[in-house]
């Protein structure tokens, strides 16, 4: 029996996507294997998960990368920024076949973290963030206190805002309460579960501060190390599974809550053009910096780039413009 522990409140989608994958682990081991997972904050405060895994508190854990942002830079790269143009699956790519694995094992080296990880479960864009009036230009977010993560807290500072890289479960009592103006989280889902409707009924979607992130299966190394092949490869393919189910369940979940929390009154509103290219424009200040300090993160960059530069050239010529055919169906926009 393993001991897990997520990052996630037990009520959130995350947190049953990670049941879900132990789910898979455990019925497909029948018995020799086992993984328990408990709730944020059960045993560590979620963004403690990776040394509570390293030193064998937790033998595993299920969260995701820019979680471990403060040990090396480089890790938020894993999730955070436009990623050259990548989507979420296009960043999984890179990952397992663009050389992203090495590079991910080759950081946790170097910050002395001895654990295995698996990135799976591609999420869709996160909104822009939730807000007491609607956002119209870059302007409006300067001064402003706001919640993200990662390397997002590097572009919205560079955007006037000051950051507070809140855990999940302590963002909407800290809006209440007027400690902050405004965060992001990450999905319909989640923000409606969090309680995101209860104080904001303002979203922003569409945004590049995450466009392209993962959820990440940590393993102490030498818990997993002593299972047998034939256990670490029902892992193996648990996460593929867990994967593939995680990003179908997405769809159908995070589209009915779409829905619910337009009826509880919530608008949403596309961000602006110009604050997009705004972020563009901050990101590009973010690598030069962060590349010119650590030279893990400009290697990271360097590889997700040159990953980019090809696929996304390809998805771009290949993908059919799906919008075309929806608002042809559903939205009266025939053309």
């Amino acid at each position: 029996t393993l001991r897990f522990q997520s990052t996630w409140p037990s009520k959130d989608i995350f947190h049953e996507y990670a049941t879900d994958f132990a789910k898979k682990v455990n019925d497909m081991a029948g018995g020799r294997l086992k993984i328990e997972v408990l709730p944020a904050g059960a045993v560590v405060p979620a963004f403690q998960l990776l040394e509570a895994v390293n030193k064998g508190t937790l033998d595993g854990g299920h969260g995701v990368v820019a979680y471990h942002y403060g040990k090396n830079s480089a890790l938020a790269l894993w999730g955070s920024g436009p990623a050259f143009g990548m989507d979420p699956n296009m960043v999984l790519a890179w990952h397992y076949y663009g050389g992203g694995k090495v590079l991910l094992e080759e950081i946790y080296k170097s910050i002395n973290m001895d654990v295995v990880s698996y990135l799976y479960g591609p999420m869709p864009t996160q909104p822009f963030g939730w807000f007491k009036k609607p956002i119209a230009k870059a302007e409006d977010v300067k001064g402003m206190k706001f919640r993200t993560v990662g390397l997002a807290v590097d572009m919205y500072s560079d955007m006037g805002v000051a950051v507070n890289p809140l855990p999940g479960g302590e963002i909407v009592p800290a809006l209440d309460r007027g400690l902050i103006d405004g965060a992001e989280f990450n999905n319909a889902s989640s923000d409606k579960l969090l309680g995101f409707p209860d104080v904001s009924k303002n979203c922003m979607l569409q945004s590049f501060h995450q466009s392209g992130e993962q959820f990440e299966i940590l393993f102490n190394k030498a818990k997993y190390d002593a299972l047998p092949a034939e256990l670490k490869a029902i892992i193996d393919y648990a996460v593929q599974a867990a994967s593939a189910d995680m990003s179908w369940k997405a769809i159908d979940r995070n589209s009915k809550d779409y829905e619910e929390l337009k009826k509880m009154g919530v608008k949403f509103y596309k961000t602006p053009d110009a604050i997009l290219r705004a972020q563009l424009a901050s990101w590009d200040k973010i690598m030069d910096k962060k590349g010119g300090e650590n030279a893990l993160f400009k290697k990271v960059l360097d590889s997700q780039r040159a990953f980019a530069q090809r696929t996304t050239q390809w998805q771009d010529d290949y993908m059919v413009d799906y919008t075309m055919a929806s608002n042809y169906y559903f939205r009266n926009k025939k053309s």
